[in-house]
């Protein structure tokens, strides 16, 4: 999402800057007026160690640190942070102007999930009333407007005072429409991967791509394959074979499950690069995206743009987009899903109708349209914002007069 704004930042001559955890601190210059800070940050000791944190001791207390210096240094207009749990207390630090030299920029909360989701699924369902509290009566407050990039990530933000419904603002994620579609079909691709699932030229390559993880309902890909059968159910016809693209903390229980499934799951692991994934896409006959929880879904918006049938779970964010007439819905469990699978070959003619369909919900999700949306969004945060003015001490840094810095 932050590159393809980055790109849109930098075509629209906008000053716009990317903060990320990493293993070292560097600034990366992509252009005139971008460019990327990474932050040196420890590696998670919860749930995923691909992720890394930046830790609160990085912006609260009141001496140098990188964060600190960055803000005060670059002196923006908007900051938004996109981190319910630790991040987030930046926007405290600033509006108790804790941070004096950063003067009083807009404060914007860029929700991409749900925290009550991610606490049901690696710790427990009954964290779910804790999770509510926080968000709307502790998190919501720290910020002066809130972005959530579906409606379904919004409601946990929302009750019924209407001036919380005035901040949050739900605008949709895109998709690289070039780098993806039917040009990537390639027959010996196509041999390649029904030689390596084990099936004949007949069957059936159904696809998910994703991160391994517990919140991602990969246990559903499971049972799905154990109800289609090993020749795709009875009356089907069809020999089914599940290729899983990804990496995570699941990943070992499902090369196990692999095993003890007669060769119909394959594991192909990690994708170096979108080009590999779009090879993928288009080479395959259906993408399985099995998240009832998705806060939106851009894995599922590429299937459709590369005109690949897309089973999908009739709830949660991938609803911003998907419908019974550009995807085949399914209640988020193992026969419901493998009917559904079995539902996309059924007419020929009534898939292509809804592949078609589904290439144009793509189209109109290109990432160069949403990007202006983001930017017409905090262009209008902006001129709402009112705050007085105020004097900063910065250190020696250039500062063209430009619009305001994102």
């Amino acid at each position: 999402m932050y590159h393809a704004l980055l790109q849109a930042a930098e075509r629209e001559r906008r000053p716009m800057r990317l903060v990320v955890p990493a293993e070292a601190d560097r600034v990366e210059l992509l252009g005139e007026f971008t460019r990327i800070y990474h932050v040196a940050a420890p590696r998670s000791p919860f749930f995923d160690s691909q992720y890394r944190l930046i830790l609160p001791h990085r912006f609260l207390f009141p001496f140098p640190t990188t964060i600190r210096k960055i803000i005060e240094r670059e002196q923006p207009d908007l900051i938004e942070i996109c981190d319910k749990v630790i991040l987030s207390w930046l926007a405290g630090v600033i509006r108790k102007h804790w941070m004096p030299r950063a003067g009083r920029p807009l404060l914007v909360g860029l929700s991409c999930e749900r925290l009550d989701d991610n606490l049901a699924a690696y710790v427990s369902p009954r964290w779910r009333d804790a999770s509510s509290f926080f968000m709307r009566q502790i998190y919501r407050q720290l910020f002066d407007r809130h972005i959530a990039v579906s409606s379904y990530v919004a409601e946990e933000l929302l009750d019924d005072a209407e001036t919380a419904k005035d901040r949050v603002t739900v605008l949709p994620m895109g998709v690289e429409v070039d780098a993806f579609g039917p040009q990537h079909r390639n027959e010996r691709l196509r041999r390649y991967l029904l030689k390596k699932s084990g099936g004949g030229d007949s069957a059936r390559l159904l696809l998910y791509a994703g991160r391994l993880s517990q919140e991602k309902n990969i246990g559903l890909l499971v049972e799905m394959m154990r109800s289609l059968g090993a020749t795709g159910g009875e009356g089907a016809g069809h020999d089914y074979r599940l290729l899983i693209a990804g990496r995570g903390p699941l990943e070992s229980w499902l090369k196990e499950a692999a095993r003890n499934s007669d060769g119909r799951i394959v594991m192909l692991g990690h994708l170096s690069n979108r080009k590999a994934l779009a090879q993928l896409l288009a080479n395959t006959d259906a993408f399985i995206h099995p998240n009832p929880r998705e806060p939106f879904g851009i894995a599922p918006l590429e299937a459709m743009c590369s005109e690949l049938p897309l089973v999908a779970p009739s709830q949660g964010g991938v609803m911003a987009y998907c419908t019974s007439q550009n995807s085949w819905l399914a209640e988020p469990d193992g026969a419901s899903f493998a009917a559904a699978v079995r539902a996309v070959f059924e007419d020929p003619v009534a898939r292509s109708t809804r592949v078609q369909e589904a290439h144009r919900t793509a189209l109109a999700h290109v990432w160069d349209k949403i990007a202006g949306q983001f930017f017409d969004t905090y262009d209008r945060f902006h001129e709402d914002h009112q705050v007085g003015p105020c004097v900063h001490e910065v250190d020696d840094w250039e500062h063209p007069e430009r619009t305001p810095a994102w």
